[in-house]
């Protein structure tokens, strides 16, 4: 027969055992995510060449950027669509539905014929690739991060688990750089060019079983469970979308314009550091190790960053981050431009350990500004209103400025402005989630009333 210790072993065994689920579960989706965003900003040039042949080099670069953005704007329809989805229904089946989505979007692209086998129609198909994973990254971050929060409700380590999500990012992008490099530097560039530039899309699928293996063995989360629990017994209509915009609002462009610098620093890293490397003439095996460098940092400062926010509070990491970034972007783009691959690289890597410093308390903005009948919704809509509007053009911008100065030092003043932007945010309007605490379900008000805000650090 058990005894009461054998039994309270068992239950703590089997929580560490769904907690490692819940973690891997979430981090999965998030390095396909990211893999797929990073390969297809790293093989730009290739793509280029490939599915928007042109006399001009930029303008078919800027066309491929252009497939970019247009991931990035399809994802608020995305955010429309599942946000409230899983508000209604629960967050694990919406988890495995973008799973899904950005897996068939990013191996649809090492299926495709290119424009040489097939003309316009390639371009086109490639654009669709993209909505599609678009489609599916729209409420994957947001809502994996809900799936990982809302199982531990109250933590007061919630930075930290934020930052660990974040750190994800990283591996992702490291991944797919990684996969890039290695087969640019051991195939010919003629075959490469030719077929091997397929390989790093098509290993999407791979990943995409063992996510679905992983996402298919868990339980909805316990916060979801009881506030669903809650409104059936109350007989209430749900209307998350319109409860969202209506009452949450305000909250909702605090955490855009929290977000904006660093939404721009993010895309900088993922997609553009390696052009802007290769254009200011340092070879491609070369940026890509410099690229490369930044997503093996990139963890570190994402989970630190989150510790100090658990600790101090979330304005000390949000006002270090941006107070650098106002001083030091410029000059990241001047060393760039220095012919120096070592002051480059040095730069870059800068850049990269200052953006993830800030990032697990903007994901907490993102996430848990918001209560948890509405909070799918509000958290897709915020975060991919801002990272469409203001991180996926970073790149046409760039391209722009580029094309118009001769020099990316123009592109590192436009994101400086954005950086204020988001200081002044972090000073004067942060949002009220940075004191969030597990809900007291008995007097949390019914939809359609907006509960009291929690009060800012």
């Amino acid at each position: 027969m058990d005894t009461p210790a054998h039994a309270a072993a068992e239950t703590a065994a089997l929580a560490r055992a769904t907690r490692r689920r819940v973690y891997a579960s979430t981090m999965i989706g998030n390095v396909v995510e990211y893999y797929d965003f990073t390969l297809y900003g790293t093989l730009a040039a290739v793509l280029a060449k490939l599915f928007f042949p042109s006399a001009d080099p930029m303008v078919a670069l800027f066309s491929t950027y252009a497939g970019v953005s247009l991931s990035y704007f399809i994802r608020p329809l995305g955010a429309l669509l599942f946000g409230p989805l899983a508000d209604r229904r629960g967050r694990r089946g919406v988890l495995i539905l973008t799973l899904s989505l950005m897996s068939v979007g990013t191996a649809g692209i090492g299926l495709l014929p290119t424009y040489a086998a097939i003309g316009a129609a390639a371009p086109v198909l490639l654009l669709f690739s993209r909505v599609l994973q678009g489609l599916g990254a729209s409420v994957e971050y947001t809502t994996a991060s809900q799936f990982m929060l809302e199982h531990e409700p109250g933590s007061r380590r919630r930075n930290y688990l934020a930052g660990l999500m974040n750190a994800t990012c990283s591996v992702g992008s490291l991944l797919g750089s990684a996969v890039a490099f290695t087969l640019t530097v051991t195939m010919p560039a003629s075959a490469f060019e030719s077929w091997g530039w397929r390989i790093p899309f098509l290993l999407a699928i791979p990943m995409a079983f063992i996510g679905f293996y992983i996402r298919n063995r868990l339980d909805e989360t316990p916060e979801f469970e009881e506030m669903k629990r809650q409104i059936d017994a109350a007989e209430a209509k749900q209307t998350p979308l319109r409860d969202a915009v209506r009452l949450y609002w305000r909250d909702m462009l605090k955490a855009i314009g929290l977000g904006a610098g660093q939404r721009i620093g993010s895309y900088t890293i993922q997609a553009y550091f390696v052009t802007a490397l290769i254009t200011a003439g340092f070879p491609t095996s070369l940026s890509l190790l410099a690229s490369m460098l930044t997503y093996v940092v990139g963890p570190l400062p994402s989970i630190w960053g989150g510790v100090l926010a658990d600790r101090y509070g979330a304005r000390l990491p949000l006002l270090v981050g941006y107070g650098l970034f106002v001083v030091l972007t410029v000059p990241t783009f001047m060393a760039i431009g220095s012919k120096s691959i070592v002051l480059a690289t040095a730069a870059v890597v800068a850049f990269t350990v200052i953006n993830n410093l800030v990032a697990a308390p903007l994901n907490i903005a993102y996430v848990l500004s918001f209560p948890p009948e509405v909070r799918s919704s509000a958290a897709a809509l915020n975060f991919n209103i801002g990272t469409s509007l203001i991180g996926s053009t970073a790149g046409l911008v760039a391209v722009w400025l580029h094309d118009l100065t001769g020099s990316d030092v123009s592109f590192g003043w436009y994101m400086t402005a954005a950086c204020a932007v988001s200081a002044l945010v972090a000073i004067f309007a942060l949002p009220a989630s940075v004191d969030y605490r597990e809900p007291d379900w008995a007097t949390v008000p019914r939809p359609g009333r907006r509960p009291a805000a929690a009060p800012h650090s």
